[in-house]
């Protein structure tokens, strides 16, 4: 039996009927008419046969409404389908350019008026800026088109069809199509029209499009001016009010190059823009231009004559409630937020955004590489075999798309490079879409990482390369592992300027190592920077059965095919709230960097073109974290690329607790995106006068003891200590075992020679097969003198040889309780261990552990390859805002280098607990948390988390790094936690908060 399908939902041509040359997206006066707003829907599962429903007089009363811009499958409480979740995966057969029968189609329908006097327009547009994945457009009855390209912008000439008065638009959109083998980006299918919807009245002798090419050298400016339109449409008025700009051009053939004289550049940190018009007797069409010049000169990429940096972020359109449909509002603010947190580029990955976007991207200042909507990961499943990328059945839609990209968004100053998109192999189909945009504009260099030969690209660009390899890139490159090249295509590679289109994959607790790529950007000018994997997490807003509301990921929509969780990788939660991850990354970029040398402070402006005029210098003095003075430093303005160095402050210094410096780079004013004193830059300077720790006393006169007995605040049965500060207490027992981070779960075949780890095997399994998430222990002796309690314990799991031998030494030291804990591992472990540490077991009783304040690193959570936006001092939290509520449960709220510690229930001083740094100088850190690692580890969503009755704290000799397994390098060998000896001393009291001289 025949397909039921449409030809044309098979089809790979681009579209059919009256679809319009791309052009700009443009503000022009011209009328026009949103039909935005509540369209009547009927969604069917199969295409129907019938395409009755497009007549006019069709009777669509008995259909549901639905607003538009949406997606379907967030409409109506899962009436209307679920979404589905794949990173690589096809959600239906591979069979190019097929799809299933099984496609679910929406079929909308809406009435409108059209103006009386839009009757003078020579035509008139029905434009759509975004349906997925293929649309069929019918206007009063009469079949006007197809169109496929789900981010793209499609514009068709209905002007034949409509009438004065009132109107029918019906419009088919299909889940799968042709079409689908082209989009099959990491994120959500999210089928239905999604972004705008407008009718435009186009005027006799309009303007059909404008193109302001800028540039900028030395202090000029100039402007190559294309206008698309008929004869008729000239003269043609270019109006720069500012610049005192008025230039008038009577015919085509006039229009040539202005240039300009004192004009200021556009960048990303100062993006001047300047308000100009293009206008003749019918339309007039308003523009905001910046001047910059782009080029690749050598291995160099550089802006305005200048070596760029880009500090970027791969930004998917999402939102856990509206999908990909855009709200300038938050738009304006997610933006912001990326330049409080000192990202100064966006790679849209892996489709154009909404226009709009780069009206702001342009505004607010930031690098873009725009990146054309195809991906066709999928074929990877088969060796790649079928994929369309070199297939010529396929060649006109992919020029279609990049003619589409290119055109609609080519005036905005803030696109500096065209990326053809992601993923997708390599073939002659995206050569010519290269060789068309060099022929279209030469201003922009033309990117895509899968061009691994460099045969049609201007950059080199890779995925997640570790740092070593990035290092040996950014040399001469003889080593770096080029893939599929020949020695020749290696040798052009290495000539061009290099960037890492993604990496420092942030999913879940992570990444780390962060300051290691940042750092071989400044030692070595091939290297460009690059662009995190990613901006946002992308869990759509869902409940359980019970009501509870939670962020889904893939496989909670009851899914046939999905990727799970691996749509939650970014540095913003779902709910916008930054993640410790993206703090690390504002530190690890800042754009001003100190430098403390004897008393002087050197200070460096990393920025591209803006000196530090914008900017004031504060400093602080703390005492153990107590405010102790501060003030302003006396700054010369540091020219972009320079240095100066001043005067530290004369600051008071303590001799008997912890004296730190910290200096901050503030804004001097308020911006579009940050108020005045926010801090873009921090450093801290630690002034202490060493003082070395208490000597351990040693203890003689042991004798076998049965181990209860009373030591202070410390009560113990059997050798256990029961009660601690009056309350009830459990251990402290050995735990090696933290929930495992989406980094630990990866099996990245990219890990550590010297690991005996195997390659495709993640931690978290090896973790599991050696039994550190069940140790159980075995009591080898318990002594006892006077004042203190000895226990050795064998700590080991079942089906298991390997152990773990603890020695726990509880002493009175005055009126103080001291516990000083060995661990000594056995020989025979072969894998990294998460953590090395104590858990002591706290239940509710009548008040519960509910918060702490401690003097050590914060106040966000910090491990050993992520510390730098970490500062020493005094902090307080509640047991909750300790934790990280990451989509899937898993390791979160260590606190590193802790000092002092206390527990508290409520305003009162539960327990008080100051730690010692072992003989190398290694401090301890901590975790407080109502949940064991256990149980994190066996939840899959935060509800699913149990009811707790107690409070856990873990005391850590040492934590394992974070890395980027989860797409990306293992943990560097510095930061990898190796079974060894490690020793925790900590002092106890009851009752009181931090101390000044602990």
């Amino acid at each position: 039996m025949p397909s039921q399908l449409p030809a044309y939902v098979s089809d790979t041509a681009p579209g059919r009927g009256a679809l319009r040359t791309a052009r700009s997206w443009l503000h022009s006066d011209v009328p026009s008419h949103s039909l935005n707003g509540m369209w009547r829907f009927r969604l069917s599962q199969t295409i129907p046969v019938a395409e009755d429903f497009a007549a006019e007089d069709f009777d669509d009363s008995g259909w549901d409404s639905i607003s538009v811009p949406s997606h379907w499958v967030l409409q109506g409480d899962g009436a209307y389908g679920r979404p589905i979740y794949t990173n690589v995966q096809f959600p239906f057969p591979i069979d190019p350019p097929h799809v299933p029968d099984e496609n679910p189609t929406g079929d909308y329908r809406r009435h409108f008026d059209m103006p009386a006097d839009w009757s003078e327009a020579e035509r008139v547009l029905l434009r759509f800026d975004g349906v997925e994945s293929l649309f069929k457009l019918w206007v009063n009855g009469e079949e006007i088109g197809s169109a496929g390209g789900s981010r793209l912008a499609h514009e068709f000439d209905v002007t034949s069809s409509l009438r004065p008065g009132d109107n029918v638009v019906a419009v088919r959109v299909h889940q799968w199509s042709a079409a689908s083998y082209l989009e099959d980006q990491d994120q959500w299918w999210l089928p239905g029209i999604f972004r705008d919807v407008t009718v435009i009245a186009r005027p006799a002798g309009g303007i059909e499009d404008v193109w302001l090419r800028t540039g900028f050298e030395n202090g000029y400016g100039q402007i190559e001016t294309e206008v698309t339109a008929d004869a008729a449409a000239f003269p043609v008025t270019l109006r720069l009010p500012e610049l005192g700009i008025q230039q008038v051009w009577a015919t085509a053939a006039d229009v040539a190059p202005l240039d300009v004289d004192g004009v200021e550049p556009w960048s990303a940190e100062q993006p001047r823009l300047y308000d100009v018009t293009v206008s003749n007797a019918a339309e007039s069409i308003a523009m905001r231009v910046g001047f910059r010049t782009v080029e690749i000169r050598g291995d160099q990429f550089l802006i305005n004559g200048r070596r760029v940096v880009f500090h970027g972020m791969n930004r998917h359109e999402t939102h856990p409630e509206r999908g990909r449909v855009f709200d300038e509002e938050h738009a304006r603010e997610d933006l912001a937020r990326m330049k409080r947190f000192n990202v100064n580029a966006i790679r849209t990955s892996h489709y154009p955004p909404h226009p709009r976007l780069l009206d702001l991207a342009d505004e607010l200042g930031f690098w873009v590489i725009l990146e054309c909507d195809l991906e066709t990961h999928g074929f990877d499943e088969v060796d790649w075999v079928g994929n369309p990328s070199d297939d010529p059945m396929w060649r006109d839609a992919y020029l279609d798309r990049i003619r589409r990209t290119v055109e609609r968004d080519k005036n905005h100053p803030s696109i500096v490079i065209w990326s053809l998109g992601n993923e997708a192999g390599t073939g002659s189909n995206l050569a010519a879409m290269s060789a068309w945009v060099h022929a279209r504009d030469a201003g922009r260099p033309v990117h895509y990482e899968g061009d691994h030969a460099g045969e049609y690209t201007d950059v080199y660009s890779r995925m997640y390369a570790s740092v070593l390899e990035t290092e040996q890139i950014g040399t001469e490159g003889s080593r770096s592992k080029l893939l599929n090249c020949t020695p020749a295509q290696g040798a052009r590679q290495r000539t061009k300027p290099f960037l890492l289109c993604e990496y420092a994959h942030a999913m879940g607790n992570g990444p780390g190592a962060l300051d290691q790529y940042e750092a071989l950007v400044h030692e070595y000018p091939r290297l460009h920077g690059g662009f995190v994997w990613e901006w946002r997490d992308h869990g759509i807003l869902t409940t359980t059965p019970e009501g509870t509301p939670y962020y889904a990921y893939g496989g909670d929509f009851g899914e046939v095919v999905h990727d799970g969780n691996f749509v939650m990788d970014g540095m913003l939660l779902s709910n916008d709230v930054p993640t410790p991850s993206l703090h690390e990354y504002k530190a690890v970029v800042q754009p001003v960097r100190f430098t403390f040398d004897g008393d002087e402070l050197a200070i460096t402006n990393l920025r591209h073109s803006a000196d530090t005029s914008d900017l004031r210098f504060r400093w602080r003095v703390e005492h153990d974290g107590t405010f102790v003075d501060s003030g302003d430093m006396e700054v010369p303005v540091v020219a972009a690329g320079s240095s100066a160095r001043v005067p530290l402050p004369r600051i008071p210094v303590s001799q008997d607790s912890e004296t730190w410096l910290t200096i901050d780079a503030v804004l001097a004013a308020g911006t579009a995106w940050a108020r005045d004193g926010h801090v873009i830059a921090t450093a801290q300077l630690d002034r202490s006068t060493r003082r070395p720790a208490p000597g351990v006393r040693p203890q003689t006169n042991w004798r076998q003891s049965d181990g209860t007995l009373t030591l202070g605040i410390a009560e113990f049965i059997d050798g256990s200590l029961v009660r601690l500060a009056g309350r009830a207490v459990a251990g402290p027992r050995l735990e090696l075992f933290r929930a495992p981070t989406d980094n630990d779960e990866g099996a990245s075949e990219d890990v550590d020679e010297s690991d005996a780890a195997i390659a495709g095997v993640s931690n978290a399994e090896l973790w599991h097969r050696d039994g550190l998430d069940r140790l159980t222990s075995r009591r080898v002796s318990v002594e006892r003198t006077a004042k203190a309690l000895r226990t050795i314990a064998r700590v080991s799991a079942a089906n298991s040889a390997l152990s773990v031998i603890v020695e726990s030494v509880w002493s009175l030291e005055g009126d103080e309780l001291e516990l000083r804990v060995e661990i000594e591992p056995s020989s025979g472990w072969l894998t990294v261990w998460p953590r090395i540490g104590i858990r002591f077991d706290l239940p509710d009783g009548a008040a519960p552990i509910d918060g702490a304040e401690w003097f050590g690193l914060g106040p966000l959570e910090s491990y050993p390859d992520s510390l730098r936006a970490a500062r020493t001092g005094r902090f307080t939290s509640t047991v909750r805002d300790l934790s990280v509520d990451y989509a899937r449960p898993q390791e979160t709220g260590h606190r590193s280098q802790l000092r002092q510690l206390a527990l508290t229930s409520g305003s009162t001083k539960v327990l008080h607990i100051v730690a010692f740094p072992d003989t190398r100088g290694r401090r301890p850190g901590f975790t407080l948390s109502r949940h064991t690692p256990q149980q994190i580890a066996r939840a899959g969503h935060p509800f699913e988390l149990p009811d707790s009755t107690t409070s856990h704290l873990i005391v850590d000799a040492a934590q394992h790094g974070l890395g980027s397994r989860a797409c990306g390098p293992d943990v560097w060998p510095e930061f990898a936690l190796r079974p060894e000896s490690r020793t925790i001393r900590l002092r106890m009291a009851a009752g009181r908060g931090l101390s000044r001289n602990p």
